[in-house]
């Protein structure tokens, strides 16, 4: 049987860690968490509780890297700490939500983001656009892993570069004075309810989302148990950095009104923040070639979920757990092809039905169930890094809780899907006893 070759270096294994972070979120999701704070000061503490959750949960999986280092990521970390049936239901919901809603999100925020520089109407509007974009990623990810990857790491450079040259460039030169001001009601005074700073953290998490993608794919890292921890929090420490840049660039070149007002589900034909930022500085013009820029990263980042993402089914269908196909390696290209390709058209539905931000609730709140029971899992272990393992699975479930509490109905769906997973879990290990016992005859 054909295995998956170990193609991935250091630099292609932090690309994947950047690269799936920085996508759309850090250049749409602060007008949403305006709307809901109503405070410069609580976007920049949401941005900033979300990096430091998202860095301790890279620092809990680097623990379970170093002792795990195989393809399928949360699916091994599971099966290995809570048995078959959790690591199924995570798998299970990977597929349906998680990667191919992560992936059809950055679709159609690529799309919407291409529309600051271009009419797309003329090429069938955003829905298509973005089946397009997904089409042509998938595709290139049936190929060798290392072509996937190399893609990954030269995109992930351009696009780093590119958000320091902004953040240099609006931060010094351009005359915008930045606004701290608590702009409406203060948290602290309790005007503003805990939830909605929760949901504006839950925003923000959508944007570091992506930190866990590279265990996905450790079995096709050279030196995985040394490379996959360092990449991890290498990575995650680094956006952080990059985002805190560029919302403050943001909010030196907009009022608190444009940043509100900027495209959101309550604004969904206005500019993207980032289209407004740059053209108050250079023009509208110029501000359409940035906006290509805007579009390079997202689809960066949709390459990286791409690439790791089909990595969990295939784990699951070598257990016998998922549909054989799914675990086939393409003997030319070493990838799993059927998985990547399957995952493609699934991910091609859920952008053609949903909105940008429905698929990030989705995401964020089916995944978050699931960080939290990796990280308690670690501090069962009881590593050296127990105490924040234990800190962030329970500030996991607070903000599961919350999000279901603040946003039922988008919860609700996504909780559905966790528990759909049960009966078919059921019906997998039938077939498997079932191929078993027949085997045994033969």
């Amino acid at each position: 049987m054909t295995k998956l070759k170990k193609s991935l270096s250091f630099l292609e294994a932090l690309s994947i860690v950047v690269g799936s972070m920085i996508g759309t979120g850090v250049f749409l999701k602060s007008a949403t968490m305006g709307q809901l704070t109503g405070s410069t000061v609580l976007v920049f503490l949401a941005w900033i509780v979300a990096g430091v959750l998202s860095l301790a949960g890279a620092v809990t999986y680097s623990e379970m890297g170093r002792r795990h280092p195989n393809a399928g990521g949360e699916y091994v970390y599971l099966r290995e700490s809570y048995g078959p049936l959790p690591a199924f239901l995570y798998g299970w919901t990977r597929f349906w939500i998680a990667s191919t809603g992560s992936v059809a999100a950055y679709g159609v925020g690529a799309a919407t983001l291409l529309s600051g520089a271009i009419s797309i109407e003329r090429l069938g509007g955003t829905k298509m656009v973005a089946l397009f974009f997904i089409a042509f990623y998938t595709l290139a990810n049936c190929f060798a892993v290392s072509l996937g990857g190399k893609l990954q790491a030269a995109m992930t450079v351009v696009k780093v570069l590119m958000i320091v040259t902004l953040i240099v460039v609006l931060g010094v030169f351009s005359s915008g004075q930045t606004n701290l001001s608590i702009s409406y009601p203060d948290l602290l005074k309790g005007q503003v309810s805990f939830s909605a700073f929760g949901m504006a953290v839950i925003s923000a998490l959508w944007a570091f989302d992506g930190w866990n993608n590279l265990p996905m794919a450790a079995g096709e890292v050279k030196d995985s148990e040394r490379i996959v921890p360092l990449a991890l929090v290498t990575g995650t420490f680094l956006v952080l950095i990059l985002y805190l840049g560029i919302n403050f660039v943001f909010f030196k070149n907009l009022s608190y009104q444009e940043v509100i007002t900027s495209n959101s589900s309550l604004y969904p034909n206005a500019p993207t923040l980032a289209a407004k930022a740059i053209s108050n500085w250079i023009g509208a013009r110029s501000s359409s070639i940035v906006s290509f820029l805007f579009v390079f990263s997202a689809l960066g980042a949709m390459n990286g979920s791409i690439l790791s993402g089909a990595r969990v089914p295939y784990a699951m269908a070598q257990d016998g757990l998922f549909l054989s196909l799914f675990g086939r390696v393409n003997p030319h290209t070493q990838v799993p092809a059927v998985a990547v390709a399957l995952q493609g058209l699934w991910a091609i539905v859920l952008a053609l039905t949903g909105t940008f931000d429905q698929l990030t609730d989705y995401v964020v709140f089916t995944s978050w169930i699931f960080y939290s029971a990796v990280a308690f899992a670690v501090f069962r272990l009881k590593q050296k890094r127990m105490f924040i393992a234990l800190v962030f699975s329970i500030l996991g479930v607070v903000l599961v809780i919350n999000s279901f509490l603040f946003s039922p109905k988008s919860s609700f769906i996504g909780l559905i899907f966790v528990v759909l997973g049960v009966p078919v879990y059921r019906v997998f290990v039938n077939l498997k006893k079932l191929n078993i016992e027949m085997t045994m005859k033969s």
